[in-house]
């Protein structure tokens, strides 16, 4: 009689363990070793209950109406409390002999505490707090090192974003709650399945459409992301695989909301398509590794929201997981990949064929739609066929130089996006519990989007001299983080680096006493 209560109550043990040591450290005044040895212990205790939780108690409701797990919830609180102990485990060694440490782990525990009750919401004003809490947290992390300016430029541009999101998101639940009457995520679904959309739901939809793109950094608001580089490498291994992609997940869990929200998932479809166009062009053309993986996160971003836009829900579910996993590996090894990428300087780049740019996604398409029209269950519509074979279609560019590969590398490219679609097809059998609504009207415009991206990237490679006033833009980011920059200093004032410009003020004062001094 007793295995029941106790099942459901331990939905509760990870956050709880994760705040309590954040209070631990924030009342205590242990030394670095300690800190990290008590970090580690209830973190590494959490990620087991997390586990357990994810095996035996999917079904529980430790507090119905408020908090509720779900199978993707659970997928992903044990994603995100795994890397939380890695990331603390690298930041007791990338840390050592700096001052805050402390304070450091009691954030990154505070974070760990707010994902993990994002992940059960069940009720508007638990998502709200819980994600407002994980941007607060967070800001601790990105300024650890205050003396740098782009560091703090990039925290207060995210603040901004975040309390416009936090606005926005107060307004949808409003609108949802006076609605229906409630403020359970179970009561609105209900409500939508017995009354359908109406018109005060549209504008909640869209309400927190526009709350997940600017707290997913899609463009014209990415640029705190790029600009966060300035922290820590773990600080940025965290955000990059575990916090801004939380957007990704809400708009899951809304999906009963937003199957019948056409506007909103048409703004999100704009949204996104641009922030894949963009950011996709910008990332080739930069050459510093970590910024490189942030216009990579931008770019994925903005595809992981296209997905839901499109209505295929397990894909950005699927989508997110495999990106949280490839950017926590990318930014914790980005020392070796720096390595690697100064040896393949050594080499000029062979530049593919004009044949192979061309007839690449032809025979990429031709096998993604063969391998799926094989499959005893159709997991996705055949425009996503499409986005798949231009996505896998640059395994199959080939250089016309001596010592390419030629036929064998061609091959291997083959192989590799076969690979590719059979492990699409296999993860679409994991049991997430994430139901698709696609609309072919928003699919074959993703379709066109990856297509412009597609076509831009061979003139890249083709015609280099001809595009390069397009690379120039590229390269700057077509100047939107620019504007953004000057709107938000504009309209919200910030002395975002007083340290660097006491040093220039010195510095100049200075150079005029020298001046003088030689003139005399």
């Amino acid at each position: 009689m007793t295995t029941i209560p106790l099942i459901s109550c331990s939905a509760w043990a990870p956050p709880a363990l994760t705040m309590a040591a954040a209070l631990a450290l924030c009342l205590s005044r242990l030394a670095p070793p300690r800190v990290w040895t008590l970090f580690q212990s209830l973190s590494l205790l959490a990620l087991l209950l997390t586990l357990f939780n994810l095996v035996m108690a999917r079904d529980s409701a430790p507090w119905p109406g408020v908090l509720h797990p779900s199978t993707m919830g659970l997928v992903l609180a044990l994603l995100v409390q795994g890397l939380g102990t890695v990331i603390g485990s690298f930041s007791a060694r990338y840390l050592q002999g700096e001052a805050g440490q402390r304070q450091y782990a009691a954030a990154l525990a505070l974070v760990l505490t707010a994902v993990h009750l994002l992940l059960l919401a069940d009720h508007w004003v638990v998502l709200i707090a819980a994600w407002a809490v994980v941007g607060l947290a967070l800001q601790r992390l990105l300024c650890f090192y205050p003396e740098r300016p782009f560091a703090r430029l990039a925290s207060y541009k995210k603040s901004i974003a975040d309390r416009i999101a936090d606005c926005l998101l107060i307004a949808a639940a409003a609108l949802a709650w006076t609605t229906v009457g409630s403020g359970s995520f179970s009561d609105l679904w209900a409500y939508l399945s017995q009354h359908g959309m109406s018109t005060s739901l549209q504008v909640s939809a869209l309400c927190l459409t526009l709350a997940v793109i600017l707290r997913t950094a899609l463009l014209p608001v990415h640029g705190w992301l790029i600009q966060v580089m300035e922290a820590p490498t773990p600080v940025s291994a965290l955000l990059h695989a575990g916090v801004v992609n939380l957007g990704g997940f809400v708009l899951v869990r809304f999906a009963p909301l937003l199957e019948q929200a056409v506007a909103a998932r048409a703004v999100l479809l704009i949204v996104s398509a641009g922030t894949v166009l963009l950011a996709g062009l910008v990332m080739l053309t930069r050459i510093s590794i970590k910024v490189k993986l942030a216009w990579s996160t931008v770019a994925q971003m903005g595809f992981m929201l296209l997905e839901c836009a499109a209505g295929l829900y397990l894909f950005a579910a699927l989508h997110l997981i495999g990106h949280s996993l490839y950017k926590a590996h990318a930014f914790l090894s980005a020392s070796s990949v720096v390595r690697e990428t100064r040896l393949s300087a050594l080499h000029s780049p062979a530049l593919p064929s004009a044949w192979s740019v061309i007839l690449a996604p032809m025979v990429s398409i031709a096998l993604v739609l063969g391998l799926h029209s094989l499959s005893p269950h159709a997991a996705w519509p055949w425009w996503w066929s499409g986005i798949l074979g231009l996505a896998w279609a640059p395994l199959l560019w080939r250089s016309t130089a001596k010592g390419s590969g030629g036929l064998r590398g061609w091959l291997l490219g083959l192989l590799g996006a076969a690979g590719l679609t059979l492990a699409a097809l296999v993860a679409h059998l994991l049991p997430l519990h994430v139901n698709d609504y696609p609309r072919a009207v928003f699919g074959v415009t993703a379709l066109l989007a990856m297509l412009a991206l597609y076509v831009c990237m061979g003139l890249l490679q083709l015609a280099p001299q001809s595009m390069a006033a397009w690379r120039r833009r590229s390269y700057a980011g077509f100047y939107l983080d620019e504007a953004y920059t000057r709107l938000a200093l504009q309209l919200w004032p910030s002395n975002w680096a007083p340290s660097a410009r006491r040093a220039a003020a010195e510095q100049q004062v200075n150079n005029l006493a020298a001046d003088g001094r030689s003139q005399g």
